[in-house]
């Protein structure tokens, strides 16, 4: 794993938080909310080959 998606991953917290707090603050949760999905979605996407990758190790690892 890379350092720079830890990074990335907090990047896309901290924008996030502050746009859904600004959002959240002029009356638009609606809005907020999906920003907030999105920002989940987005990280899922960065994070899934490894978690892929480490299932396959295991697999391997096992023998299954």
């Amino acid at each position: 794993m890379d350092v720079n998606l830890i990074f990335r991953i907090a990047a896309v917290g901290i924008l996030v938080s502050v746009i859904s707090q600004v959002l959240k603050h002029s009356g638009r949760e609606e809005h907020a909310f999906l920003t907030s999905l999105a920002g989940l979605v987005l990280v899922l996407f960065w994070i899934v080959p490894y978690i892929y990758e480490l299932f396959e190790t295991i697999q391997n690892l096992f023998g299954l």
